[in-house]
């Protein structure tokens, strides 16, 4: 997936969940963060940020936050982008071979999966995570305790009992990590409900991007360990 006409700023201070004050060229710009996770280890004084302008004249903020540098790394922290990226690997056949089929934000029970795909006679839902916390080269998800992401796990598993398949997808929002796993430490019930899907069979897949200032595009599996 690719962005449009990035420009490079400097973090000043994030005013609430949806907004952020950048310095561009020595003017601060008020701009949209495209991600309500907390972010803390990522959004600092100075830290190195990209931008993609907006198409709508009238919006107050002018530009998204969409990457940011976080020493070495450049990592997306674009909440929208692991779905574009996971669509764009799924339409190449990347990801799940054979796939004659796919419709994005299918609602099962309770729950509105990211992707439903077919492979012949093979229905299954993913769910799609974007990872953007990353410790001593280890990511992992969530940063903040999410009700709702072990409702979704919950109901993968019981997608599996009706027949289906059911994968639970971690988008790890940068590349060259050691492995993931789920932080426990922030939300066990999280990791909790994950290792019983895995034993349910829901498969648990991790794949990391590479990641440029206007691109974020699917690589390689991750290593999984379940605590």
């Amino acid at each position: 997936m690719k962005y449009e006409n990035i420009t490079k700023g400097r973090f000043i201070i994030r005013e609430n969940r949806f907004i952020a004050k950048v310095d561009i060229n020595g003017s601060t710009e008020i701009c949209h963060v495209r991600n309500t996770g907390r972010c803390r280890e990522l959004l600092v004084k100075d830290a190195e940020v990209y931008l993609e302008p907006s198409s709508d004249a009238k919006r107050r903020t002018r530009y998204s936050l969409v990457a940011v540098k976080k020493g070495e790394r450049l990592i997306n922290m674009d909440s929208g982008a692991p779905n574009k990226a996971v669509e764009e690997a799924l339409k190449q056949g990347r990801l799940f071979k054979d796939i004659t089929f796919i419709k994005r934000e299918c609602v099962y029970k309770d729950s509105r999966f990211d992707f439903y795909i077919e492979q012949g006679d093979i229905r299954t839902f993913i769910e799609v995570k974007g990872v953007t916390l990353e410790k001593d080269n280890v990511v992992s998800f969530p940063d903040a305790p999410s009700v709702r992401a072990v409702k979704h796990v919950n109901e993968l598993i019981e997608a599996v009992k009706e027949g289906y398949g059911a994968c639970l997808l971690f988008v790890i929002q940068m590349e060259n990590v050691d492995h993931f796993t789920p932080n426990a430490e922030n939300h066990r019930e999280f990791a909790l409900a994950l290792k019983k899907a895995r034993e349910e069979g829901v498969d648990i897949m991790a794949v990391d991007c590479a990641v440029g200032a206007d691109e974020m595009v699917i690589g390689k599996d991750v290593d999984i360990i379940l605590q």
